[in-house]
C-alpha cells in the first residue's frame, strides 16, 4: 500500500509541474522555504480523553527527514520516518511536548502543547473542501486525487490537513440502524477512501443536514417515518425541512465508522435543537468529529448553537469577485466575541486558485492583490481555511499564498482571539485589523478598500503600544526595522499590508 501510494504521488507531481506558473501572475511574495528543517503549524492541539489521535507533524526541508518527540504521553506512538503521531489518551490532561525534525542540513524543535478535555479544533481547521471545485461532480477518484495532491504539493507540510467532501455522496438509508449509505457509483468505498486519506496523515471530512434532503435534492438527516421514506423524482428538488423523524445517531455512527474526522451540516437557519441532537450523536461515538455549521447562521440564535459547533457559516455561500469576498470578511465585528478556541466564525472557502462549481475550470477572477487580502483577513479573523480550488492545478502564485508559515501562523495562534477593526468603518477607504498573539505581539493588517492606491497608517496608540516597536513584513518574511509612534505603507487598489508589531516576549 504504502509503495503504492508513493508512485501516485510522483505521478500527481509530475502532472502538477506543468501547471506551476499560470500566465499573468507574479512571482509570490513568500520566499521558497529552506533545505533545514522547519517545524510549522500550531503550538497547541486538542483531543477528547479515548478519541483515536492523529497529528501529521507538519516540516518542510530536504527529505528524508527524522522525526521526534520528547515527553511523548504513553498511549501515543510517534512514526519518525514520517511525523505521524497516533494513539489514545485515555484521561484528562495537558502534556507539554517538544517536536523534533532532523535532516542532513541541521535540526529544529518547536514546543507543543497536547490538551486532552472537552475541547477539540483548539486552533481554526485548515484543508479542502470538494464544492467550489466540482460541486456534483464530484466522486471518490477526484477525492483522492486531492488528498494525493495536498501532499505532493506539500500543503500538508504547512498544517493542511482536511479532505473534506461536500454534498452528492449520498445513496440510500440502509445502513445499521436506517444509516445513511454513500451512492455506489460515486463512492464505491467509502471507508477505504478514508482510510487511504489517513495513511497520508491527512483528515478526512463528509457532509449533511438535518433536513429531508440537502440543496442537492439528495437524502437528508431526517424522514417523515421510521424507515426513512424517501423517493426521489426524475427531477432532484430539494425538500427544506425538518423531518418528522431524526437519524443523526445512526448517521453519526455510521460517520465515525467510516473513520471521518469533520462533519459539515448544512441548513437553514442553524438552530441550538438541531445543533445539540447532531452534536451529542457524533459525541457518544467515541471519535473526535469536527462539527461545523452551514450556512448564514443568524446572529440572534448564536447562543444556542455556537457552545455545540466549532464553527458555523456566518455567510451565504462566497463568489468569486471583490463584493462578495469583502462584505464576508469585513463585516464581522457583531460576531467577534463569539470566536474563541474551539469555536470559530466562518466566512466561507477561500477563493484563490482554479475554481469553477462543477463547471470548467479557470482560475479564479479575484486580482492578486485581492488575493492577499482575502488570505491576510482570514488569518487575522482566525477564520476556518478551507481550500475550494483544484489540488492539481497550483501555480507557483497560489502556493506563495498558502504556505506562508508565517502569515499562516496568525490564523493558527494558540490565543484563538479574532482580530478587531481599530482604525476605519464600514464606509471607510482604509480600515486596519489587530489582532494579539499568544507570544505578546500583534498581527497587524492594514486594507484599502477602495479603487485607487491609498496611504494607510497603524498607530501604536490603536494597539494600546507606548515607545518604539519592531515591524516584520510577513509576506515577504523581512525584518522592516523600529518605528517611533506608528508604522504606515502605500497600498494598491484592493491591497494590503500584513505586518508584526512588538518582539515576542519568551515563554
Amino acid at each position: 500500500m504504502a509503495a503504492r501510494i508513493r508512485v501516485s504521488l510522483v505521478l500527481v507531481l509530475i502532472g502538477m509541474i506543468g501547471n506551476l506558473q499560470a500566465a499573468g501572475l507574479p512571482a509570490p511574495l513568500t520566499p521558497k522555504p529552506g533545505p533545514e528543517p522547519r517545524i510549522n503549524g500550531p503550538t497547541v492541539f486538542g483531543v477528547r480523553p479515548g478519541s483515536p489521535f492523529l497529528y501529521n507533524i507538519p516540516a518542510t526541508g530536504l527529505r528524508p527527514m527524522t522525526f521526534s518527540v520528547e515527553g511523548l504521553p504513553q498511549g501515543l506512538e510517534l512514526d519518525a520516518v514520517t511525523g505521524q503521531i497516533t494513539g489514545q489518551l485515555p484521561a484528562a490532561g495537558t502534556y507539554q511536548v517538544t517536536l523534533g525534525a532532523k535532516n542532513e542540513k541541521g535540526s529544529a524543535q518547536k514546543k507543543f502543547r497536547i490538551v486532552v478535555g472537552d475541547e477539540i479544533a483548539l486552533t481554526p481547521p485548515m484543508g479542502w473542501n470538494s464544492y467550489n471545485c466540482w460541486e456534483d461532480n464530484l466522486d471518490q477518484e477526484k477525492t483522492l486525487r486531492a488528498a494525493k495532491a495536498m501532499v505532493a504539493s506539500g500543503l500538508s507540510q504547512h498544517g493542511w490537513t482536511y479532505i473534506n467532501i461536500d454534498d452528492v455522496w449520498q445513496g440510500d438509508r440502509s445502513g445499521p440502524g436506517r444509516a445513511l449509505m454513500a451512492n455506489e457509483q460515486r463512492f464505491p468505498d467509502m471507508k477505504g477512501l478514508v482510510d487511504q486519506i489517513h495513511a497520508m496523515g491527512l483528515k478526512a471530512g463528509i457532509y449533511s443536514t438535518p433536513w429531508v434532503t440537502a440543496y442537492s435534492g439528495l437524502r437528508g438527516g431526517t424522514a417523515d417515518d421510521e424507515l426513512g421514506t424517501w423517493k426521489a423524482g426524475p427531477v432532484r428538488v430539494a425538500v427544506r425541512r425538518i423531518g418528522k423523524v431524526s437519524f443523526a445517531k445512526a448517521d453519526a455512527r455510521q460517520f465515525a465508522a467510516w473513520g471521518f474526522d469533520y462533519l459539515k451540516y448544512d441548513w437553514r437557519p442553524n438552530r441550538g435543537p438541531e445543533t445539540k441532537e447532531m452534536s451529542d450523536a457524533l459525541r457518544a461515538t467515541g471519535r473526535d468529529l469536527v462539527f461545523s455549521l452551514s450556512n448564514s447562521a443568524p446572529i440572534e440564535y448564536a447562543d444556542e448553537y455556537t457552545p455545540s459547533s466549532n464553527a458555523w457559516r456566518i455567510t451565504g455561500d462566497i463568489a468569486e469577485n471583490w463584493k462578495s469576498m469583502s462584505n464576508n470578511g469585513f463585516n464581522q465585528t457583531r460576531w467577534e466575541k463569539y470566536a474563541r478556541p474551539g469555536h470559530w466564525n466562518d466566512p466561507d472557502m477561500l477563493i484563490v486558485g482554479w475554481v469553477g462549481w462543477g463547471k470548467p475550470l479557470h482560475p479564479t477572477r479575484l486580482t492578486p492583490d485581492e488575493q492577499y487580502t482575502h488570505v491576510s483577513l482570514w488569518c487575522l479573523l482566525s477564520a476556518p481555511l478551507l481550500l475550494g480550488c483544484d489540488l492539481e492545478k497550483l501555480d507557483d502564485f497560489t502556493l506563495g499564498l498558502l504556505t506562508n508559515d508565517e502569515v499562516l501562523e496568525v490564523n493558527q495562534d494558540a490565543l484563538g482571539k479574532q482580530a478587531s477593526r481599530v482604525a476605519g468603518d464600514d464606509k471607510s477607504t482604509v480600515n486596519v485589523y489587530a489582532k494579539p498573539l499568544e507570544d505578546g505581539t500583534w498581527a497587524v493588517g492594514l486594507f484599502n478598500r477602495g479603487e485607487t492606491p491609498v496611504e494607510a497608517k497603524v498607530a501604536w496608540s490603536d494597539l494600546q503600544l507606548n515607545g518604539s516597536q519592531a515591524v516584520r513584513d510577513l509576506w515577504r518574511q523581512k525584518d522592516l526595522g523600529d518605528f517611533a509612534d506608528a508604522y504606515a505603507a502605500n497600498l494598491p487598489p484592493h491591497g494590503v499590508m500584513l505586518i508584526k508589531v512588538g518582539k515576542p516576549v519568551a515563554p
